[in-house]
């Protein structure tokens, strides 16, 4: 009979990109065989978690070339590219997933994706290999920072503008991607008129929106005042939130109460029964802006979109843990700026939120 492992691997970068590193687990009937962790220099936070689900699947190839594999990861990009049910665009990371595909049969390999905190002991490998690089050279990744935002590499430019208010914003209603979809109010109408006007002195080369009522609207407005053209992308609809669509908090912690405590406390609960979790919402916006990246390396990007995928970005944008989204707000037709650099992957916080333009 042929043996059974189960790896778990993850992957850090301080920096991203920045001194990186990776950790992976391997089990067999419950019995670990195997802690593997190594610096991998700098590299992206994708690349480290590649390399984990690398080392151990090789480790595994090593020791029974027949056995089975389940791989437990908590990066949702890695394990969806894997699966095949995601695209796999950057020409860095394809070469990666041929280097895991060829590593062991991937017809014994099966795939999972798992909550970061069932998958603190590979975290905690990688962070101990990080510690054991930066405690030895400090200035490394600040100096690689300073070194690429001083650089002569254009970097791509993206204004994330979130629509403007709707009748449900001032109470703080939920109005997710599949929800009743509200048009812009009188003030919101204003407040995108003013977006559009601080807008058009930035010079932007694209108009990307997500195809919602509101977001729509407020589009309109800016690409009269820019004369660009509008295109829509699915991908940058609002967050699902499910039943809850409509209520605000108070009437969301009366109806469902363990469903809300569940949701405020754990990043990979969803809204409510049928909405998505803060986790789904990160990945898939993420993915979103790497791609946006990769399509469109050097030129100046407007984006109109939502709160909750704002807040997710910029937590990845940072490196700061999810969790952090609990701690950002977006409010109406502000601008939030994110430049990046396509041949490495840095990106950079440049502005939050940003509402000058309104008085």
């Amino acid at each position: 009979m042929a043996r059974a492992f189960v790896i778990s691997a993850d992957g850090g970068s301080r920096g991203n990109p920045g001194p990186a590193a990776y950790g992976a687990v391997v089990t067999e009937n419950g019995k670990i065989l195997h802690e593997i962790y190594e610096t991998i220099g700098i590299a992206t936070n994708n690349v480290a978690e590649y390399n984990g689900l690398l080392a151990a699947l090789r480790k595994v190839n090593e020791i029974d070339p027949t056995a089975t594999v389940e791989a437990l990861m908590d990066s949702k990009l890695v394990v969806e590219q894997m699966t095949g049910r995601w695209q796999i665009k950057h020409p860095d990371m394809r070469s990666l997933a041929k280097l895991v595909r060829d590593s062991h049969p991937q017809e014994l390999v099966s795939y999972k994706w798992i909550p970061r905190d069932q998958n603190s002991h590979a975290d905690r490998l990688a962070n101990k290999a990080l510690d054991g690089e930066v405690s030895t050279s400090p200035p490394l990744q600040k100096n690689f920072l300073l070194e690429r935002l001083v650089s002569g590499e254009k970097p791509t430019v993206i204004y994330f503008v979130r629509h403007g208010e709707t009748i449900l914003t001032p109470e703080r209603r939920f109005s997710g991607g599949d929800g009743s979809d509200p048009a812009l109010s009188e003030e919101g109408c204003a407040q995108a008129a003013a977006v559009a006007t601080e807008l058009v002195a930035r010079n932007a080369d694209l108009l990307i929106v997500s195809p919602m009522v509101r977001t729509t609207q407020t589009a309109e407005f800016i690409a009269k005042a820019t004369g660009l053209e509008i295109v829509f992308d699915e991908v940058w609809r609002e967050a699902a939130f499910g039943e809850w669509d409509g209520l605000n908090l108070p009437e969301i912690k009366e109806r469902y109460p363990n469903e809300w405590q569940s949701w405020v406390s754990n990043i990979s609960a969803p809204a409510g029964k049928t909405g998505e979790s803060y986790e789904d919402i990160a990945a898939r916006s993420e993915l979103a802006l790497s791609n946006l990246v990769l399509e469109h390396s050097g030129k100046t990007i407007i984006v109109v979109t939502h709160n909750y995928i704002i807040r997710s970005l910029v937590t990845r944008v940072i490196s700061a843990p999810l969790e952090s989204v609990f701690h950002l707000d977006v409010l109406p037709c502000s601008i939030t700026t994110i430049n990046s650099w396509a041949k490495d992957g840095l990106q950079a916080l440049r502005s939050l939120s940003e509402r000058s333009h309104l008085k």
